[in-house]
């Protein structure tokens, strides 16, 4: 009997051995090519010798020191690539743990900057529907999932949602890209006006929407659009890019090929690439300076803030990711993946939308493709196809309720930047064995 508390009661996982590259091995020997990366995290592989050597190197040197504290040069010195990395603007990084932790600082930073310039009555957060902001109760509130956050209602703060950029189901027929986008980013006016301007703290979204959606991207345009509105309005930009950024579309922050600057950014899994946790909320140096004018005192923190073993793996992973030429290598391989798959399952009668950014694919499941029409949600067919996939030795992320936490069904790929164009082939293959027998 195990003592763990699993993720599911009713269901047994392998137990994970070791890894290898692109591969995960099982107590039985098989052998799984990490598709999705987890969640989108192991962008660089497994087994990678010069994080290895950072860990221990670090661990060896200074394993632990609180920020209340002390600060650590190696948290010093990855602020500091991350900030050169950033646009312009965005200047502070402050570390956490993980995606829903930066996403919390995010939130409540937000708030206590309007606090600190004289605003208090901006409180609201508004995000979209069909989005995923992390599993705490201010990030699981700010998130637009539906099946997630009913239970947890009650203990949530108040946030309200608008219509996600899904041009797949939401581009109307004669509306070009750009009118769809206009249009859905308009939302966000109307909102802030129904709330109260003077009430509004935030707007929170995905660049690319990750596990709920399905690596869907924004049109032209549309946040452009959102930028201005936030800008007249005085709401400050938040961009969750926790799954989609850190190389994994191609660009190291997803908001790069936006054209937008946002207030706030969060970033984690492919910055620590699974070799430690860790995630960073990244602020404007406008909001860092009302902080410092004010109380000087961000009323927020967690015990492994800037930690410096996870900290010197995120330097090395960093490097790889802009000096070694990874980001780059997402984009292009991206592109090849993408291709493939459009190839294979272009026309199948069961794949609606092949879509993403980089090594960031989804793929719409659906009863019909000409009619975009779902299958039943009591099928499951998410989790069947995640089992028959498994089953053939790719691992992919499933997701249910697709299109409004009810109906639809899409997988998620993000394997590890590293993958060769045979691994591509594999992937294909092994998808569409599990195709085969489910659909």
């Amino acid at each position: 009997m195990s003592n763990v508390f699993p993720r599911h009661t009713k269901i047994q996982p392998p137990i994970a051995t070791h890894g290898k590259g692109v591969y995960l091995y099982d107590t039985d020997g098989k052998q799984y090519f990490d598709g999705s990366g987890g969640a989108a995290v192991s962008c660089l592989g497994h087994g990678d010798a010069d994080v290895i050597a950072a860990i221990q190197q670090q661990a060896e040197t200074l394993a632990y020191a609180h920020t209340s504290f002390f600060t650590s040069e190696i948290a010093e010195t990855l602020a500091g690539k991350i900030a050169t990395c950033a646009s312009e603007t965005l200047e502070r990084v402050y570390f956490v743990s993980g995606g829903s932790e930066a996403v919390e600082s995010a939130l409540k930073l937000a708030r206590q900057y309007f606090i600190e310039i004289g605003q208090p009555d901006r409180h609201r957060i508004i995000a979209r529907r069909q989005s995923y902001h992390g599993n705490t109760l201010g990030a699981l509130a700010a998130g637009g999932n539906a099946w997630r956050k009913q239970p947890f209602a009650p203990l949530m703060i108040e946030t309200s949602h608008i219509a996600p950029c899904y041009e797949y189901r939401g581009l109307e027929a004669l509306e070009s890209q750009f009118e769809y986008g206009q249009r859905v980013a308009n939302e966000l006016e109307t909102e802030i006006l129904r709330l109260g301007p003077e009430t509004v703290a935030a707007f929170i979204a995905e660049p690319v929407v990750g596990a709920t959606m399905g690596a869907v991207p924004p049109v032209p345009g549309y946040f452009k659009r959102i930028r201005e509105i936030c800008d007249q309005y005085g709401v400050l930009l938040i961009l969750d890019e926790v799954m989609c950024g850190m190389g994994r579309t191609g660009s190291l922050f997803a908001y790069e090929q936006e054209d937008i600057v946002p207030d706030i950014v969060t970033i984690a899994k492919g910055l620590g690439a699974g070799y430690q946790p860790i995630g960073a909320m990244i602020c404007s140096a406008a909001i860092f300076q009302a902080i410092e004018d004010g109380t000087g005192f961000f009323q927020h923190g967690h015990t492994y803030l800037g930690h410096p073993i996870a900290c010197a793996a995120a330097n090395v992973v960093l490097d790889k990711l802009t000096t070694g030429g990874l980001t780059a290598r997402s984009g292009q391989m991206g592109e090849i993946l993408q291709n493939r798959l459009q190839t294979a399952f272009g026309q199948h009668p069961n794949i609606g939308d092949i879509r993403g950014r980089g090594l960031f694919v989804g793929l719409e499941i659906v009863a019909d493709r000409e009619s975009k029409t779902p299958f039943d949600p009591n099928l499951a067919i998410n989790k069947a196809v995640k089992k028959a996939a498994f089953a053939a030795g790719l691992g992919c992320y499933p997701m249910g309720g697709t299109i409004d936490g009810q109906r639809g069904d899409h997988i998620l790929l993000a394997p590890p930047f590293i993958l060769e164009e045979s691994h591509v082939d594999e992937i294909v293959d092994k998808l569409a064995q599990a195709f085969e027998i489910v659909l």
